[in-house]
């Protein structure tokens, strides 16, 4: 996965999922980028934007992100690691942090799920999650991912 700046692609909007743990509420919009994909090779690319939003009382440090994305064969890919398109960003409480990123899939249909680990100031780390979100190429036959 790699961070794609916003304004570089013609989107086409897929819809807006959202999940709310421990009040910080994640919100992610995918979208299809037709001029990135290789439908005749077999890549199908999507960006999507998150957004965390910290409606607790606390202030939190995402520290680590974790990815479960399954292709419309079923293979599956789990990525981990530090953060988010290189950054750890701290979130009092009212802040809200949005980033874009993306995934290219072999299959024009997909769908991702995954979480947020994130640590309090006092050092206590927590799980946040990402709601699955489908992803969907708007020529081929929409899938219930």
């Amino acid at each position: 996965m790699r961070a794609a700046p916003a304004a570089r692609f013609r989107r086409q909007a897929i819809g807006m999922y959202q999940a709310t743990t421990r009040h910080i509420t994640v919100r992610v919009s995918p979208s299809f980028l037709p001029e990135e994909s290789e439908p005749t090779e077999g890549r199908w690319v999507f960006a999507y934007r998150i957004e965390i939003e910290n409606g607790s009382r606390e202030t939190v440090q995402l520290r680590s992100r974790y990815w479960h994305i399954t292709d419309g064969r079923g293979q599956v890919e789990e990525v981990r690691g530090p953060g988010v398109v290189g950054e750890e960003p701290i979130l009092s409480p009212g802040d809200s942090f949005t980033y874009m990123s993306g995934c290219p899939l072999a299959t024009p249909s997909g769908i991702m799920r995954g979480s947020f680990r994130m640590e309090t100031a006092d050092g206590r780390s927590f799980d946040i999650e990402v709601p699955a979100f489908s992803l969907d190429a708007p020529e081929t036959k929409r899938l219930l991912n």
